[in-house]
This record gives C-alpha cells, structure tokens and sequence, in this order.
C-alpha cells in the first residue's frame, strides 16, 4: 500500500471521516515526505490532523510542542479514545507517572508526545530524545514565537536550536492567527529549511460578528444572553477583579456561570475548566483562558472590555463555533477600554519599538469597532485576504451604521499627512492638523505649511477617530518599522482628487444597535427532537462514566448525521463522519441501540 492509500485509510478507519478538508491532503504528504512547513488555519479548520495523520505514517515517535498543560491533556484524552497511542510529559506527572512514561516510549509504544517548549528544550530532555527516532517535531500554536504576534512566549524562541539538534526530522509550525509580518518571522526564528507554507481562509463564515459601544454593559450583556441560558459561552473581560464580579452576578442571575484567570487556585482552575468541558457552561475569564480548548459546541464569545489586538479578538472568537454551527462574537466597548490598554502598554517593560507596535494594533482594532462597511470583510483584509462581497452575516450588513460626510475632513487629513512627508506618526500629524503650538512642529517648519491648523473644528479624539477609519479603510498605511509613521496608499487617490465621498460611522453612543436574538447552533425539528435528544443522553451516560467530555466521545454533527441518516448496522453506521472503527468498538453499539429501538418505536 502506497502513503496516499495508507493516509486515506488512517483518515477513514481512525478519525472516522470520508474526505479531506481544504489543504489538508497536501499538508500531509508534504509532512510524510520530510519537508518543514507553516501552516495557517482557522480555529476548528484541522489544523491537528496535519500532523497527528503524519505521525501515524512515519516510522518513530512524533513530538508535539504545546505551551498549556490543559490543551495537552484535552487533545491526548481525545487521541486516546480514537485508539492512537498518545502522552503528554508535564509537571502534572508523579514520578512514578514519569517512570511508567519513560518505559512505554523506549518501548516504541507512545506514537505522539506532548510537551512544553521549556521541557522541550532542556538539555537532559535533548539529550534523551537523541536517543530515539523521531518522526517529525510539530510546534503549535507557533505564533508564540513571534515577538509581533499577540501570545508572545520567549520560551519558544529557543525552538530554532531543534534545526541543529534534528536536522533530519521534519518540522511543521502551526497557528490559526497570524499577520504576513508574524507569518515570516515563524519561519525566521524557528529556521525552518525551504518550507511548505499553506494559509486557508481566515473566514468563519459561521460566526455572526456585532459590537456595540458601552452603555449599560450589564443590560447589554442580559439583553444578549436572553434564549441562552442552556448555551456553552466564553465572556471575556480585562481584569480578574471584572471576571470575578461579573460571574457572581450571572449566577445571581440564573446563569450557569464560573469564573476563570491566573489569580485563581490551581485546583480550582482545573475543576471549572473540567466543568465548561464537561456541561454546558458560561465560563467568564481573563485571556488566561482559552487557547487550544478544543470544545467544538461553544455558541457564543462575548467580549465586556476591549482586546488589544485585532489578532487577540480573532484567535478569542475563533473559540466559538468549532463545530461548523452559528455561533455569535459580541463585544462591547468604550473610551475607558483604549485608556486603560494604552497605560498597560505604557506602563510595561516593552522596548519603545514594541510599544509602538501594540498601539498601532491597539487603533487598528478600534477602527474596526468604528468602521461601517462589512465586519467579516475588513477583518479578513486585516490578515492580507480579500473578499469583495459583503459577508450578510454581521452586524454592520443587518443594521447599517448611520454615518456622516466625512469628505473634505479626510481630504484635509490625507494632505496633512503628504504635506509633512509621510514620515510622522497620527499624534503628529494630528497636532499638525489642530494647530498645535509643539515644539517639534515648530523646528519641522510645519507650523508654515498649508494644512497646518485647518482641522480646528474637531477634537483630537474625532480626528483619531476618522484616521482609524481610513486605515480600516485601507488608504492609510501604517509603517510598523518606522514608529507608526503614516503614508497614503493608492486607494487614497480618488478621495484626495473629490473622484469619490468619504462616509463615516456616526458617534454610536446615543444608538440602539439591533441584537441577535436567534440563538446559534444546531437546529433540530420537532419529529427529530425525542431521538436527537436520545442520541444525547446516551453519549452523556458513556462521558460520565469514563470521566471524559461528550464531545470528546462525538462532537455534535456526527449525533446530527444520526439523527438525520437513522443507521441500523455496523457498515451504515460506519458511514457517518466522525465515526471510526475504535470508537465504534468502544460505544458504537450503544448507539445504534438507541437508534434501533426508536426506529421500531415509531414504526409500532
């Protein structure tokens, strides 16, 4: 049997699923082949595949670098039931634990190996893993190894040395969330050979997108979470103090609610991220929160404070929907959010270059929130992908913003930034534009030129305002490697020539945003409703007894392909994505029981 055969079957007879998504294919063979790569892919896209399929073609072992302990243990909980011989080397280990370990592999009898970056790369452990053959070495969540990008780790920066110390076995980096800046400095810091370089979409065309300006956040929030009560969630708020005071009033107010975030007890971190995985909870947490948990079924990420990127907010919404069903990403946010993110960045121990960094991002993201034209549009064009389209499925498309002419001001602004150069930064230029008396504008001799002091009608903010509106827009560019300096893109022409209208988003302050009131997730019609939730019951009774979450037994489209497709044997239940021949061994009879005896019952 050939590899692609082999891949194939492994796909079919492991995961239980009849075809390849996307580039998946490609990924694998490139991987088989020996050959590094990167690859960029959606949260829920299968990402893991792409090198959990690899590792089960090549001969040796596989080591999988992982930077939480939690996304370990979920993914080789979930290895497990599939039958794939799977481990994860923590600190969560007993020695005795280590031991038993140790023995298995030099046995040749763990296929993946999960560990951490610091793990990884002390001596001792590079030293014994030289005594076995690996297979390939797969980074996750590579974007931690860029400075730029929004999860920074500096223990991963030491994953560049795997290049001399393997410089045989194949390395695959892997991220859902990173800019063509953060993509290249992967493949720089971690000196990956001649690479394979995949990006899929960066659409969840699934998730509805809506932000809204704070007014009464708790009223909002309420107003959101009206029909979800029986719903998965992830509320995301700035600081532990918030998280913790927001979850005692959820549960005040009848919600399944628990908080989460650094400052909590280990053990009681670890028992309500058991819980969320397990039931249907409202996790309310700190972006200590999140990444890798693999939960497919969360209906909602909602966001109380501003993120402090357009990365941050991509990769915390990518947490909802993993399944394929809608999903909602709601925020809400006010001035005191950009206060508060700007200090902590001024106030950190970033290099001056890196601060500049965070604060370009900090206004990009917040041009976002202000921008009127399609959500899912300007956030994929963020990333470098273009879609022409308005997307139907965002706020923004079913309930256009009032706007404003906003014509001549960003004809006056875009000359200001010709005018000076296309050297300085928007404060500024934006000092240029309201006359300020600034030292430095008067050494420039820009206090003489022509668009000095013609924005005196508007105040700062306003004029900060429409900049992150035309950088939305894509007419500014902002230079990252020269301290934010602004410079006019093409598409700036037309507005600057009157060849087109400039339209801005209105202050929304005052304004009642339309909410999503129709629940995300699957939908079931009341003939299916007695067997989809039979299907349920039962996949609940098995994770309670082996201690795992549901999802992790079937996520819920296969239960939905059940219900729809009614197998009544082995082979026809075979068929059903998601249904492979371990985990039919392990429970597949319990099902088709299930299925069996409501097939009967309403023939009777």
């Amino acid at each position: 049997m050939n590899h692609n055969q082999n891949v194939k079957s492994i796909l079919e007879t492991v995961f239980g699923y009849s075809e390849f998504r996307g580039d998946q294919e490609a990924i694998i063979n490139h991987v088989i082949n020996g050959q590094d790569g990167l690859v960029i892919m959606p949260t829920g896209g299968g990402k893991s595949l792409c090198y959990q399929i690899p590792a089960l073609v090549r001969p040796g072992i596989a080591l999988v670098v992982s930077p939480l302990i939690a996304l370990m243990e979920d993914q080789v909980t979930a290895l497990k039931q599939l039958g794939v011989p799977a481990a994860f080397l923590n600190s969560s280990l007993d020695p005795l634990e280590k031991k038993r370990l140790f023995h298995s592999i030099n046995q040749s009898e763990i296929t993946l190996l999960y560990l951490a970056p610091e793990r990884l790369m002390q001596p001792s452990t590079l030293t014994w893993l030289k005594s076995l053959s690996l297979s390939l070495i797969a980074i996750d969540e590579a974007h931690c190894v860029s400075q730029w990008g929004h999860d920074f780790r500096s223990d991963y920066l030491a994953l560049g040395a795997l290049k001399s110390h393997f410089p045989s076995v194949p390395r695959i980096a892997l991220t859902a969330t990173a800019t063509p800046e953060t993509q290249q400095e992967i493949i720089n810091n971690l000196e990956l050979n001649s690479p394979f370089h995949y990006v899929s979409s960066f659409d969840r065309s699934n998730i509805h997108y809506s932000v809204q300006p704070r007014k009464n956040a708790k009223k909002q929030l309420l107003e959101f979470l009206n029909n979800r009560k029986e719903q998965s969630g992830v509320i995301y708020c700035l600081s532990r103090n918030k998280v913790e005071k927001t979850a005692a009033w959820l549960q005040s107010e009848g919600f399944n609610a628990l908080p989460y975030h650094a400052g909590l007890d280990k053990e009681v971190r670890s028992h309500h991220l058991s819980q969320f995985l397990r039931q249907d909870v409202i996790m309310v947490a700190t972006i200590a929160f999140g990444m890798g948990i693999d939960k497919p079924d969360v209906r909602f990420v909602c966001h109380l404070d501003l993120p402090k990127s357009t990365e941050a907010y991509y990769q915390e919404t990518g947490r909802a929907g993993r399944d394929g069903e809608s999903a909602d990403a709601w925020m809400v946010y006010g001035l005191n959010d950009v206060v508060q993110l700007t200090q902590m960045v001024d106030n950190s121990e970033l290099s001056p270059e890196r601060k500049t960094q965070e604060r370009i991002k900090l206004n990009a993201l917040l041009g976002w929130c202000e921008g009127t034209e399609c959500r899912r549009k300007t956030l994929l064009a963020y990333f470098g992908e273009v879609r022409e389209d308005s997307c139907g499925n965002c706020d923004t498309c079913s309930t256009p913003a009032p706007t404003w002419d906003a014509t001549i001001a960003g004809q006056k602004l875009l000359s200001c930034i010709l005018r000076t150069g296309q050297r300085f930064g928007a404060t500024y230029v934006i000092d240029v534009l309201v006359g300020s008396t600034n030292q430095r504008i008067i050494d420039n001799g820009h206090h003489l030129i022509s668009t000095y002091g013609i924005g005196k009608e508007y105040s700062i903010s306003k004029w900060r305002s429409i900049l992150r509106q035309l950088i939305v827009k894509q007419q500014v560019h902002v230079n990252s490697d020269a301290f934010g300096a602004l410079s006019l893109s093409p598409k700036a022409k037309p507005l600057l020539r009157s060849e087109a209208k400039l339209l801005l988003r209105e202050d929304l302050v005052e304004k009642n945003i339309e909410i999503r009131k129709k629940p995300g997730g699957t939908s079931v019609s009341p003939t299916d409703r007695k067997l989809w939730e039979l299907l349920r019951e039962c996949r609940s009774a098995i994770a309670l007894e082996l201690e795992i979450p549901a999802y992790q037994i079937f996520h819920d489209a296969t239960l939905m392909e059940m219900m729809e497709h009614k197998p009544l044997n082995r082979d026809q239940l075979l068929l059903i994505n998601g249904v492979g021949e371990k985990k039919f061994e392990r429970y597949g009879m319990q099902f088709l029981n299930v299925l069996i005896t409501h097939n009967n019952a309403t023939k009777s």
